[in-house]
């Protein structure tokens, strides 16, 4: 089985991850299929494309967009499959929605992507948990690398840029290379700023 200019991929577990672990119960966080942050962004490649070379190899977990595995409504109100299922359990999936891959416990960022850590408000008077646009690079990529943006640089993103994952027990944001606007000398008073329910998923 080979396909020409996309990925075929599987979900890692299952489609939704809409169960959170609290103690040694099991918490339902959404039933409905169109809430995107309920589609799980896990799978594991089972083919790459013919038509181009890629880093990602056949086996490797990867981050991938919600849409991908989301399910929705038609007009008759039928639930579908979305536009990338293939067959069975098996997903087309274009190289512009994977963000991340892991091989031997390794995250590595997809083309221009990278994921930041948001940075915790240490304003007393402040209602706003963490500091707006402002992040710590926790996995860069080979052009950010080249310009000295390394895991553990202090960052300014532009307005309305990144999007929310969870990889690991972290949540994290993703966007682009493009998209980070500054970089400052590490201020050692910022602290990463990581929610409660990031760490029980």
């Amino acid at each position: 089985m080979e396909s020409l200019y996309r990925f075929i991929i599987k979900p890692k577990g299952e489609r939704y991850d809409n169960e959170k672990k609290v103690g040694d119960k099991s918490l339902i966080t959404n039933t409905r299929i169109e809430t995107f942050q309920s589609v799980s962004k896990k799978a594991i490649v089972i083919a790459l494309p013919k038509a181009y070379k890629t880093d990602i190899k056949v086996g490797d977990e990867i981050i991938i967009h919600h849409n991908v595995f989301r399910r929705f409504y038609d007009m008759k109100g039928r639930e579908k499959n979305s536009a990338s299922f293939f067959k069975d359990d098996l997903f087309f999936c274009d190289i512009e929605q994977i963000y991340l891959y892991n091989r031997n416990d390794k995250w590595m960022c997809n083309l221009n992507y990278c994921f930041v850590h948001p940075v915790a408000s240490l304003d007393e008077f402040s209602t706003l948990k963490e500091e707006p646009l402002l992040g710590i690079i926790k996995y860069s990529n080979k052009s950010l690398e080249a310009l000295g943006i390394t895991p553990g640089t202090l960052i300014t993103f532009t307005p309305n840029s990144e999007f929310e994952f969870i990889v690991g027990d972290e949540r994290l944001y993703c966007m682009k290379s493009n998209d980070i606007a500054l970089m400052h000398d590490y201020e050692e008073d910022k602290v990463k700023y990581n929610p409660s329910w990031a760490q029980s998923s």
